[in-house]
């Protein structure tokens, strides 16, 4: 393999027009919904409580229709509708796989298109959220990388796709009734499509109202943040978010990571794994996974996975494997299961966690790796493909 790959891709991005019309709620920080509620004439006195009974019709209540908030008045109601909606993505295609894993296909401004992936098991439900169209990268295992960037989510776009899930499994709750019942949604993932890190601010914003106490109210440790490696964001995370973080590692030497993951060429892997033992510390996250994808013959050998305990000694961590998700024109194949489990086994002995991850969602295109919006999908052959993975 020969590594051309760019680090991110050339492209000129679309840049974010801001909507006419009424504003939207949904995404806005508490602070800038006090402004907003301030601007239409809602006294300073007043909007912190008003922010408080909106925050909880819509996050925690799941109300759409300013109507429904009952402890409002009709007049300031009336106000509210005038110069505000609460609108989430709208809902495309919805597809099921033969494992209950659910795949949405949502409708974002401007016409684009994001995939969502709610993957349901025995003790958690689990939403995968996209964070932006397409993908800065160029991991070149990855389906959703060979689909070029077009712009960053919102935060609304962000924590509206989570909403968007909730409606699908009628998860919102009765006002003023509780239930001891497990969540459907328990655990959000920021693994979609995009590479979080590159839109910082705005998933900061949407990951800090899912944890909001009087919002939908996740826990931060029921939330993970995966990155290819943008180191610079990585301590921020943890100071802003303090969620439990995720990093797509997947190979054990800057020579091969270059080609997987080319931001390596940016920021190596020495540089990556310092910044990586900082970051229990600051966001008292319990350990650090390392996702590993399992290419038969590029990163499955027993040194690699020597090599692997090696460079992350001293981080409290667990090393997802993940059998490669093929996809139409994959210029790699899947690591057979007895070299998976060898790999596992090595691991394993030295004292970490190596769970082998199930593939979910295959028959819907909706594994990890494999998103790649109908709209922007570009058709092309394995050897194109091939060519611009440096292949």
């Amino acid at each position: 393999m020969t590594a051309t790959a760019p680090i991110t891709q050339d492209v000129m991005t679309i840049p974010r027009k801001a909507a006419e019309g009424p504003t939207n709620l949904v995404g806005l920080t508490r602070p800038a919904m006090r402004d907003a509620l301030i601007e239409i004439g809602t006294p300073e006195k007043q909007a912190k409580m008003r922010v408080g009974q909106i925050w909880q019709w819509i996050y925690q209540w799941g109300k759409r229709d300013f109507e429904e908030m009952t402890n409002l008045s009709k007049a300031f109601r009336a106000q509210l509708a005038e110069h505000f909606v609460i609108e989430v993505p709208e809902v495309v295609t919805r597809q099921i796989s033969e494992d209950g894993t659910r795949k949405y296909l949502v409708k974002i401004a401007g016409g684009h298109e994001v995939e969502i992936v709610y993957i349901p098991e025995t003790d958690r439900g689990t939403l995968c959220v996209s964070s932006q169209v397409g993908c800065t990268l160029t991991c070149s295992f990855c389906h959703t990388g060979t689909q070029k960037l077009v712009r960053n989510l919102t935060a609304g776009e962000i924590i509206g796709q989570v909403m968007v899930a909730r409606d699908d499994l009628d998860e919102w709750p009765e006002q003023g009734t509780r239930t001891d019942a497990p969540r459907l949604l328990s655990n959000i993932v920021l693994m979609g499509m995009g590479e979080p890190l590159y839109n910082f601010e705005n998933v900061r914003d949407a990951m800090n109202i899912a944890m909001d106490p009087e919002g939908i109210q996740l826990s931060r440790r029921r939330i993970t943040l995966s990155t290819s490696g943008v180191v610079p964001e990585i301590a921020r995370t943890a100071q802003e978010i303090g969620c439990q973080l995720a990093i797509s590692f997947h190979a054990t030497t800057d020579e091969v990571r270059d080609k997987l993951v080319p931001i390596n060429k940016r920021w190596n892997i020495e540089e990556l794994v310092e910044a990586l033992r900082a970051y229990p510390k600051v966001s008292n996250s319990e350990r650090i996974t390392f996702e590993y994808v399992m290419l038969d013959g590029i990163n499955d050998s027993d040194e690699d996975a020597h090599r692997l305990v090696k460079l992350i000694k001293g981080i409290p961590a667990k090393i997802n494997l993940i059998p490669f998700n093929e996809w139409p024109g994959a210029p790699y194949k899947r690591s057979s299961n007895n070299r998976i489990h060898r790999f596992a086994d090595i691991i394993h002995r030295a004292g970490y966690s190596s769970p082998i991850r199930k593939p979910r969602g295959e028959d819907i295109m909706a594994a990890c790796g494999q998103l790649k919006s109908a709209t922007e999908r570009a058709r092309k052959s394995r050897k194109q493909i091939q060519a611009e993975a440096g292949l």
